[in-house]
């Protein structure tokens, strides 16, 4: 499980995922100097490290890396939540805690992956409990052999 990544790195990867392209310590230098005050030696050593944890692979080009994300944002936030849910000692009331706190719009989307992993699931009326009877207890059986007498 990858541990959480500090500001700065999360605002280098951030660029990085978003860009979805190799990049380089000057066009990510460039980036974060819309927003703060930083040196081009602090952006270098932060890519290194990323570079050195696995979060970024890199080529040489020219005198310079071109750095590219290794895997996505969406797997390393899934990672995380997967990482914290493990680590809980009641993991059915931390979901229903997590999804108290959901908005609406993530509930959507969390419907929709639910679809997405498990196809007709979501589609599929609940199962009878044990002992109902069909609301049709009168049909035939499904391969179409008489029904059972004396019931």
């Amino acid at each position: 499980m990858p541990r959480q990544l500090g500001e700065l790195e999360d605002a280098v990867m951030t660029r990085v995922w978003q860009w979805n392209r190799p990049v380089t310590v000057r066009e990510v230098l460039e980036d974060l100097q819309q927003e703060r005050s930083i040196a081009y030696t602090t952006v270098m050593t932060v890519m290194d490290n990323l570079h050195q944890k696995g979060w970024v692979r890199r080529e040489v080009d020219g005198r310079a890396y071109r750095y590219t994300a290794v895997s996505t944002r969406a797997a390393y936030s899934a990672a995380l939540m997967n990482e914290a849910w493990s680590r809980s000692d009641n993991p059915a009331a931390a979901l229903v805690a997590f999804f108290g706190m959901m908005s609406a719009e993530q509930r959507e989307a969390l419907q929709d992956a639910v679809r997405m992993v498990s196809p007709g699931l979501t589609d599929q009326p609940s199962p009878s409990p044990p002992g109902d009877v069909p609301a049709d207890d009168d049909a035939a059986p499904a391969d179409g052999a008489a029904p059972e007498s004396g019931r």
